[in-house]
């Protein structure tokens, strides 16, 4: 990757170039289809994502411009776009670190080390690149767009026996609300990204105090793969102050996850015939992945994490029967409407503070 002046503190963080070649080389291969089939499967994700806008619109009521790029990739495309994402995300906030350390790296640098960092980068990557259907890129650095990773849409409707027309409509639906979310409320990818920054920053000030968290929460890795521990490592590591922001952030995330998940199934039967049995098939098939994929699941702290999308559905679904849809777009308004962690599981406390 090209090195410019405001990405050179993060370069000398995270070796960007192994994460790319780690994910590459650990990334399984996708299912076999023929090359007419795959160039059938781009072409379909691409006008099946055109063709959500207006779906997603009619049943949020929001309303924004159609989207221009649908990027379809492969996984390896998916892990490159993402490392992209991740450098543009971070750059600033290391630049930032290094001149509050009068330019030098080396507290940063020393405690991991960056071929190290970008080793695990894209061992993780690699984890998730068969497993994500698609995402609208929020942090990239041209502003958002929609990615769809055509052999995991592949892979999933085979999986689940599922009508391909159908499934293929339903993944797009869920990504594009996302893009509609973002691009109907500018502010809220502002409001993501700094927070999210924030969050980094804050674990950047303190490498060393960062590093004997690891160290101590490694103590307590038999307790977490046994399932005994209330929490995943990444909670231990954090302060509270760290967990109560992160909190925040998921907060968000579970809106918006859970918003996806109503709006994809809210278009209905007329449009999707086999909807109900596509989301029984899925829910299924997410519950049930295999122990390794349970096992790192907990070890990250991400069940309790689904859970939590799968709270931001309910969240929607209530406020929408209370108030309906245009009382539960206020959520847009500002970050002073959005949901906290407390009203996520609190609905009826979302609209008595929102509307009174």
């Amino acid at each position: 990757m090209t090195t410019t002046a405001s990405t050179a503190a993060v370069d000398a963080l995270v070796d960007w170039d192994l994460a790319v070649a780690a994910a590459t080389r650990l990334t399984r291969p996708g299912p076999q289809v023929s090359r007419a089939e795959a160039a059938d499967v781009v072409a379909v994700l691409r006008a099946d994502a055109r063709r959500s806008t207006p779906l997603v619109e009619q049943v949020t009521g929001l309303s924004t411009q159609p989207g221009e790029d649908v990027l379809v990739v492969d996984r390896p495309g998916w892990v490159r776009a993402n490392v992209e994402a991740f450098r543009t995300l971070l750059a600033p906030v290391v630049e930032e670190a290094a001149g509050r350390r009068g330019g030098s790296l080396a507290p940063l640098v020393g405690a991991v080390g960056s071929r190290v960092t970008g080793a695990e980068m894209g061992s993780l990557l690699a984890f998730l690149s068969s497993r994500v259907l698609g995402q609208y890129d929020v942090f990239s650095s041209g502003g958002g767009r929609l990615l769809l990773v055509a052999p995991n849409v592949v892979h999933a409707e085979r999986e689940l026996a599922a009508d391909p027309a159908d499934f293929r409509l339903w993944v797009c639906l869920h990504e594009e609300t996302h893009r509609v979310q973002f691009t109907a409320s500018p502010w809220l990818r502002d409001h993501l990204t700094a927070r999210v920054r924030a969050l980094v920053s804050d674990l950047l000030d303190e490498p060393g105090a960062v590093l004997d968290r690891v160290l101590d929460a490694l103590g307590r890795l038999p307790d977490v793969v046994r399932g005994d521990a209330a929490t995943g490592l990444l909670d231990v590591v954090q302060t509270p102050e760290q967990r109560r922001a992160l909190a925040e952030v998921t907060a968000v995330m579970s809106l918006l996850e859970g918003h996806a998940d109503v709006v994809m199934d809210e278009v209905g039967p007329s449009v999707i015939p086999s909807v109900a049995t596509i989301r029984r098939q899925f829910s299924r098939r997410r519950s049930g992945r295999g122990a390794p994929d349970r096992l790192l699941r907990r070890l990250l702290g991400l069940d309790a994490k689904m859970r939590q999308y799968a709270d931001g559905a309910v969240f929607v679904r209530s406020v929408v029967d209370d108030v309906g849809t245009t009382g539960f777009n206020r959520v847009w308004d500002s970050p002073d409407t959005l949901p906290t962690p407390e009203e996520i599981a609190d609905p009826a406390g979302w609209v008595a503070r929102v509307h009174g």
